[in-house]
């Protein structure tokens, strides 16, 4: 992991009218690093997200990303920049099959300078390199699950199909917004290799996560929102014994 932050996040600030759904939020997140972002439920930490990759235009602040101010760029623009993120609630192309659903993402501007696949602007070249994808981060590739319609795949293969969707793109930097989520525990067990091995391979990750049990299992160090604003950071032991901690969790779920 590089000592130097690769995200850096300060002072944000983001209100829905009269709520006041981030307040004064800054960290770093440093390059192959496993960063956690835990809280009760309502304490803004999809907003983060939507915030970091420009899905929501924040009131103030800043994100730079390896030094330079995205803070006002749109999501498009970011991806294409390395910063990708999965969602809570899974998008996917569901009419279409799920090797498909990465055909999109393999002819973005950043995929095609990025390079690594052979076959110039053919789409069966991409075809290929969906289902390579596709069978890197767990779908059987001798098996009918690639081809089949994304409306039809299981909760567990979807998660996977919008991490898939990420590495088409070459990220830098993945935003995981519950990816344990739904998932069985001998599902979290087959995904967390994966998590290890995106980091082993030089991807940063943040992950946004309930499940904390499981994510404390790849992260040594998580950020703790509560009503929108930082409240601790460390970690994870340190972070769960803290008292504030505890309060804040007091009636949200088991810790």
């Amino acid at each position: 992991m590089s000592s130097e932050p690769i995200l850096q996040v300060r002072n944000l600030h983001k209100a829905f009218g009269g709520l006041q759904a981030l307040k004064d939020v800054s960290f770093d997140v440093h390059q192959g690093e496993i960063f956690g972002i835990i809280g009760p439920n309502g304490s803004g930490k999809t907003t983060l997200i939507n915030c970091i990759t420009g899905f929501i235009r924040m009131d103030s602040g800043k994100v730079s990303f390896r030094g330079k101010d995205i803070s006002r760029q749109p999501p498009h623009k970011i991806a294409a920049m390395g910063v990708t993120r999965t969602f809570q609630i899974m998008r996917p192309y569901y009419t279409l099959p799920a090797y498909k659903n990465l055909i999109v993402p393999l002819f973005s501007s950043r995929a095609r300078k990025a390079g690594g696949w052979r076959g110039g602007g053919r789409l069966g070249a991409r075809d290929t390199v969906s289902i390579d994808i596709l069978e890197e981060i767990g779908f059987e590739r001798d098996s009918l699950v690639p081809y089949k319609l994304a409306s039809t795949l299981p909760t567990g293969y979807l998660k996977r199909l919008e991490i898939a969707r990420c590495l088409a793109l070459r990220p830098e930097i993945i935003l995981c917004d519950e990816v344990f989520s739904g998932l069985s525990m001998s599902e979290i067990a087959s995904i967390i290799p994966l998590i290890e091995r995106l980091q082993m391979d030089g991807i940063t990750l943040i992950m946004i996560e309930h499940r904390l049990r499981e994510l404390f299992r790849v992260t040594k160090r998580v950020m703790v929102l509560n009503f929108g604003e930082k409240l601790l950071e460390g970690i994870p032991e340190e972070v769960m014994a803290d008292d504030e901690v505890k309060k804040a969790y007091l009636g949200s779920e088991e810790v």
